[in-house]
């Protein structure tokens, strides 16, 4: 299996502890790991969640560095179209202004694993495209107004069991029609 690499760093002092913002997103790493396993596993990738701790000393230099994710080694924030930002901790932390993620007018402290396993399946999509094709691109475009509307061909049309006739796609849909 290929790996879909999953960083994410925080804070940790001396006894080991954390911030319970750190904490609720590693509850959901670790849940939305659990999903990514099934769900990339048919298609050759496995997530593999790797931990990092940041010293004190190093929180202190940097806030923002903690509660940080990087999937296939961008950011989180990257693969969501999202921003960073900070607010006032706790705990662990002080007083310090720790990281946020902003979505639109949404303000996420803690990570939900829905962030997360979003941000993972558009880093997945984008690792199996084609070397050089953008995931967004790699599909057939979708045909114009006039080929959508277009009489069905003879050999676009297919005879059922009971004789009845149908096009090879629904309509509009672009999917093959149900059999």
């Amino acid at each position: 299996m290929k790996p879909l690499k999953i960083v994410w760093q925080r804070l940790l002092d001396r006894k080991g502890r954390t911030c319970t913002r750190c904490g609720s997103t590693q509850e959901s790493l670790e849940s939305a790991v659990v999903k990514l396993r099934a769900v990339l596993a048919p298609l050759g990738l496995e997530p593999e969640l790797e931990a990092h701790d940041i010293s004190e000393s190093a929180f202190k230099k940097d806030p923002s560095a903690s509660n940080r994710i990087w999937i296939a080694d961008r950011p989180l924030e990257d693969w969501l179209d999202a921003r960073t930002g900070s607010s006032p901790c706790c705990s662990v932390c002080g007083d310090s202004e720790c990281r946020t993620v902003e979505i639109g007018e949404d303000v996420f402290e803690a990570i939900p694993e829905e962030m997360i396993v979003k941000a993972a399946l558009v880093a997945a999509a984008q690792t199996l495209a084609p070397a050089g094709e953008a995931a967004a691109g790699c599909c057939e475009p979708a045909p114009s107004k006039s080929e959508c509307c277009a009489p069905a061909r003879a050999d676009s049309i297919r005879t059922s069991h009971d004789g009845a006739r149908s096009n090879k796609t629904g309509p509009r849909s672009g999917k093959p029609a149900a059999r």
